[in-house]
């Protein structure tokens, strides 16, 4: 991975990510509450189609349907014990996307949430996040996945065992959180802790490929984000992925208000503060992400 990523990355001077998964595949019949990460196996097509229009967008980077395959997350559909498998799965579908295209493109296999929270104030001890993340890290890799994509993460903690889970199976990592509440995430981290945190793993031997904010509420949150992790000048590649804009619900679904035109705009600006590796993130469809590669 680091081959491809570092000569790929100095070459363009930033990386593309894509955009969301969730959004497109609930345009095209997934129903409230059922696990995308399902529609692997139940109809594989659809999500390899998905992986194909963000490469003709222009992404570079393709993060794998996998957000919510670990265990703890597919226990409350009674589907834990298909943790390995459908994570896999996700890796082997996006390494089938990428077959016929010319250009190097990285598949991130990506890993949300527990779903739990980190002890002393919820239940999950680390011992359980590593041997969760670990399944699933190895899943990714087995099916091809380049690195780890650890995301939309609120907890150091959690952020911490995911790392660890990635060091024990020997697969390169980035990592995201989201700053959703008042410029911090939901567990009070702000940009600026989760940089001094980053420098803490690289000491204990836990650097990763790339850092930075996904998702969020606002464009501006994510892009001050990003001013944040500068100041503390941490040099490792920053990650912006932004929402298209500010959920909002109407006709019975829930759309975003940011147009194709102001996430070209964002993407600009995320170059300009810093960020070398950007994408989409809720609301952003392949329209958006080629509008983005364009400008």
């Amino acid at each position: 991975m680091t081959s491809l990523f570092t000569p790929l990355l100095q070459k363009q001077g930033f990386l593309l990510a894509d955009g969301a998964s969730g959004t497109s595949l609930f345009d095209t019949g997934l129903k409230a509450g059922d696990p995308p990460e399902f529609l692997n196996t139940q109809n594989p097509l659809q999500i390899i189609a998905l992986h194909k229009a963000y490469l003709e967008a222009g992404s570079d980077i393709i993060l794998t349907n996998s957000f919510g395959s670990n265990a703890l997350r597919l226990r409350l559909h009674n589907a834990q014990q298909q943790a390995f498998s459908l994570s896999k799965q996700s890796a082997l579908l996006a390494r089938q996307a990428c077959a016929h295209t010319t250009r190097p493109v990285i598949v991130a296999g990506s890993m949300g949430p527990t779903g739990m929270i980190m002890k002393p104030i919820g239940e999950l001890n680390e011992a359980l996040a590593i041997e969760v993340f670990h399944e699933q890290a190895c899943a990714l890799k087995e099916g091809g996945a380049d690195l780890a994509w650890i995301e939309t993460l609120s907890a150091t903690q959690e952020v911490i065992a995911a790392a660890k889970a990635c060091k024990k199976a020997d697969l390169p990592f980035a990592c995201t959180m989201s700053f959703d509440t008042v410029g911090r995430t939901m567990m009070g981290v702000s940009p600026t802790q989760m940089a001094d945190v980053i420098t803490a793993m690289q000491k204990d031997g836990l650097t990763p490929l790339a850092f930075g904010a996904n998702c969020g509420a606002r464009l501006a949150d994510a892009l001050q984000s990003i001013v944040e992790f500068t100041a503390k000048n941490p040099q490792i590649p920053l990650i912006v992925k932004a929402n298209a804009g500010i959920p909002q619900f109407s006709n019975g679904k829930i759309g975003y208000n940011a147009t194709a035109e102001l996430m070209a705009h964002y993407a600009l600006n995320a170059c300009a503060l810093g960020a070398s590796i950007i994408g989409g993130c809720c609301g952003t469809t392949p329209d958006y992400i080629k509008a983005m590669h364009k400008s």
